[in-house]
């Protein structure tokens, strides 16, 4: 064993006996052969691991999983309960009264956002993360600029309803990458100046990571002095939340939330291109409800749509797949309504109370990871080679955004309008649906609308693009009314729309 580690050999000596108690001391395997630049890296990342949470973690996931399949667990599923569920679909006057309430709480300084951009654009031909995407405006801006303009539009909405000093409000934004997108997504916001936003107001941190696993619970490991980990899923949301920024600091996002007296958060996807960051409209609602945990959902288009529902499971608010539902309780219709029963489409659009999010590790335990059962390369035990298997040979566990939604006190549900709201970007170019160019269609069609909406009248032929910085949903367009457009362009100011005349 070497002794030129950074670490002593007590240390190691009481690592290596933490891992055998945990019945993982396999990962040690290779450590007399390896050189000191690789006991210290493999030190480092095993140093790092709550090895008995992992433990936990695949126990409770595995007798999840066992009484799911033995239908032991079977709940029954119904449709929300109509107290826990509102729309503002055809209700102008609600909508009105949560975006005043939300507005309010902005411009106290109540409000931050939580970003899940950890996916990188390998299904869109890329290799960048998801939200340097250009899916083809005029502009040419990406996802990533058009969720920063708007938070910088909604600090000068509510600055403005608020009679409040210019540069006053803020909404921070807390962007979450995954270990291979930290890096160059930093870089992207760099090399656009932060998209006019101040740096310090941004705050970046990483998705967690679990092992690979044997079927039988065992860490992998994928070359002699590192362990294999995978992304832990969308819901390692939470548990990033609480870890450090970085190495340099012992501030999380939890605590920089609390420093800024922050009790609203709004959590969503990037790839959504209609995603109304920080949306006051949502957050009133949630505030004027009382709640502590709320998703903000879309109408299903049809009975079979192959989407997940917010839906209650065992009388606990859940998200329950398409395959989980029978064919009659697709069909099923809401008594009162004539919707569909079960049509609240999950878009992974959240609000929480921070209290609510300092709450999730007292339960953590008590929430199952999904399987997914997958062929690890990995490197054998005996012989140290690396072996690539033809089958399945271990597990990658996740856990997912919705799944806190059982332990919320007080859930509440906001229906909102599916073309104004949600056009994931999902697949490939060309693919016909939740591709680039549905969501170029999409954005430039709500566009099209705002103008509309504010008395213009727009020809047929002529495509305009409405910056975020000019109206965040449709509003501020009053100048517009009675005037014809004929041209294409893109409005960045006011100004700018004379030329498309």
């Amino acid at each position: 064993m070497s002794s030129t580690t950074n670490q002593s050999e007590i240390d190691i000596s009481s690592l290596k006996r933490r891992f055998e108690a945990a019945g993982q001391g396999h990962v040690f395997q290779f450590w007399s052969t390896l050189s000191p630049e690789e006991q210290s890296a493999l030190y480092a990342q095993l140093q790092a691991l709550d090895v008995e949470r992992v433990n936990r973690i695949w126990q409770i996931s595995v007798e999840a999983e066992k009484e799911a399949s033995s239908g032991l667990a079977q709940e029954e599923i119904e449709p929300l309960p109509e107290n826990a569920f509102d729309t503002i679909v055809g209700a102008p006057d609600k909508e009105a009264e949560w975006r005043a309430i939300g507005l309010k709480a902005i411009a106290a300084g109540q409000v931050g956002v939580l970003l899940m951009a950890g996916g990188q654009g390998t299904r869109l031909g890329s290799s960048d993360p998801k939200g340097c995407y250009d899916i083809g405006l005029p502009s040419h801006k990406s996802l990533f600029q058009y969720q920063a303009e708007r938070i910088a539009r909604l600090q000068s909405v509510a600055e403005r309803e608020a009679g409040a000093p210019e540069g006053s409000v803020v909404i921070p934004w807390y962007v979450m990458t995954s270990g291979p997108t930290r890096k160059p997504t930093v870089d992207f916001f760099k090399r656009h100046n932060y998209f006019g936003l101040d740096p310090k107001n941004i705050i970046f941190f990483e998705q967690g990571t679990l092992p690979c696993l044997t079927m039988d619970g065992k860490i992998l490991l994928d070359t002699p002095s590192r362990i294999a980990v995978a992304p832990d899923g969308n819901g390692g949301l939470y548990a990033a939340l609480r870890a450090p920024l970085s190495s340099e600091t012992s501030t999380t996002v939890l605590s920089d939330l609390a420093s800024r007296n922050i009790s609203y958060i709004h959590a969503y996807c990037v790839d959504n291109c209609l995603v109304r960051v920080a949306d006051p409209t949502f957050i009133g609602f949630s505030i004027s409800k009382g709640a502590d945990v709320a998703a903000k959902v879309v109408r299903k288009c049809y009975p079979t749509e192959s989407v997940g529902v917010v839906a209650l499971r065992g009388e606990k608010f859940g998200v329950i797949e398409y395959s989980e539902i029978s064919k009659a309780q697709s069909e099923l219709r809401d008594k009162k309504t004539g919707e569909l029963a079960f049509r609240a489409a999950n878009i992974a659009n959240h609000f929480y109370t921070l209290d609510f999010l300092k709450q999730v590790e007292s339960f953590e335990d008590q929430m199952a990871f999904h399987i997914a059962r997958k062929k690890i390369p990995h490197v054998d035990l005996a012989s140290g080679s690396l072996v690539k298997p033809s089958s399945p040979n271990g597990m990658k566990l996740e856990m997912f955004v919705f799944d806190v939604f059982p332990f919320a006190k007080s859930m509440m549900v906001l229906e909102v309008e599916r073309k104004e709201e949600f056009s994931p970007l999902k697949n490939a170019p060309g693919t016909g649906s939740d591709d680039p160019e549905t969501s170029r269609k999409d954005l430039l069609a709500q566009q099209l609308r705002f103008l509309e909406n504010a008395g213009a009248q727009v020809a047929s032929d002529a495509e305009i693009e409405i910056s975020p910085l000019l109206s965040y949903a449709g509003e501020g367009l009053e100048i517009v009314k009675g005037r014809s457009f004929a041209r294409s362009g893109i409005a960045e100011n006011l100004e700018s729309l004379d030329a498309l005349q």
